[in-house]
């Protein structure tokens, strides 16, 4: 399990390389449901990492882990599997450090993620749309070409670089009580309920997935680790949650650490990707919007709350698909 103490160091690795991204205060319109009756006036805050270098919140476990490796792994180079993010993230550090990268990533990726990869430097290598596929490639070319694995989300290094966003924001909003996060393969979320939970905060944090890839809250709910078919989650708009399951590691920490997770819909993740930069002048992918979705959806499955931070985890969005949704939420006024 990741200690306070490793976040912590990953804090110190990260500085000077990420940004430091605000907690920015969204004010709903003021015809807005979204409040629970007779409940305080709530204050509702957005972790906006789609302001980071990459546009969202991956580099922060990336660089972390690429750093923590030896000189002779790093001159070997370095391979990962990602639908996009995470693909960025470990670019952008290999860059830096001057370390060769390769990415294994789906075909159907957003075109969006796999050009800017493939502008910081990376090669990428094509596989089908199940995630246990390209994690399977990328350990067949590991153990062809010596180079070091850098996981998504099941290791403590990323973990730990995940958390230091949860850092910032006890940080920023020391008496926050409730954290939503999204969840894929729970690096996020382990990284971020750990450094708030350890840090002796008595914040809520609960994770948020689409309900066509609910992995994560069969598994909460089950108490062990439950996979879905990659046909199921290939089909929801939020690619970066698109796993198959939750990792053995993230998992530990999940049931450890995290109070609940909740879903939404396909439509409500459409809205709140619509609304987020028309009402908080940000962008967010669906991944990103799914915790704002939750929180304007499903207040009635979240514990009351005064002060309650969505973690926006990127903002990678097609703009083909960004200007579709515009126009859905415009022509529905």
């Amino acid at each position: 399990m990741v200690s306070l103490e490793q976040i912590k160091t990953a804090q110190q690795r990260l500085r000077g390389i990420i940004a430091r991204t605000p907690l920015i205060h969204y004010y709903p319109p003021a015809d807005s449901d979204v409040l629970r009756d007779g409940a305080p006036q709530e204050e509702f805050f957005l972790k906006a990492e789609s302001l980071q270098p990459i546009g969202s919140f991956k580099l922060r476990g990336a660089f972390n882990k690429v750093a923590s490796l030896s000189e002779a792994e790093r001159s070997r180079g370095v391979i990962s599997y990602s639908s996009g993010n995470h693909a960025q993230g470990v670019a952008y550090a290999a860059r830096v450090l001057g370390v060769k990268a390769v990415i294994v990533m789906p075909r159907n990726a957003p075109k969006i993620k796999i050009d800017a990869t493939a502008a910081l430097g990376a090669e990428i290598v094509f596989v089908g749309p199940a995630s246990a596929e390209r994690m399977h490639k990328a350990e067949q070319l590991a153990k062809q070409f010596g180079y070091a694995i850098i996981p998504p989300y099941n290791d403590e290094f990323i973990i730990a670089g995940q958390g230091t966003a949860g850092l910032e924001i006890l940080e920023d909003c020391p008496n926050v009580d409730l954290v939503l996060v999204p969840v894929g393969g729970g690096g996020l979320i382990s990284g971020v309920a750990s450094a708030i939970k350890l840090s002796g905060s008595r914040a809520k944090v609960i994770g948020v997935e689409p309900e066509l890839a609910n992995d994560a809250q069969q598994s909460f709910r089950a108490g062990k680790i439950v996979q879905l078919a990659a046909e199921r989650v290939s089909s929801t708009l939020a690619d970066g949650l698109r796993t198959q399951s939750v990792g053995p590691l993230n998992f530990d920490h999940i049931r450890k650490h995290v109070d609940d997770i909740i879903t939404v819909t396909e439509d409500e993740i459409r809205t709140a990707v619509g609304r987020i930069p028309r009402e908080a002048r940000i962008l967010a992918e669906p991944s990103g919007a799914v915790t704002t979705a939750a929180w304007l959806f499903h207040c009635d499955e979240l514990p009351p709350s005064t002060k309650t931070v969505a973690v926006v985890s990127g903002g990678n969005i097609e703009p083909q698909l960004l200007s579709q949704i515009l126009s859905e939420e415009t022509a529905g006024e």
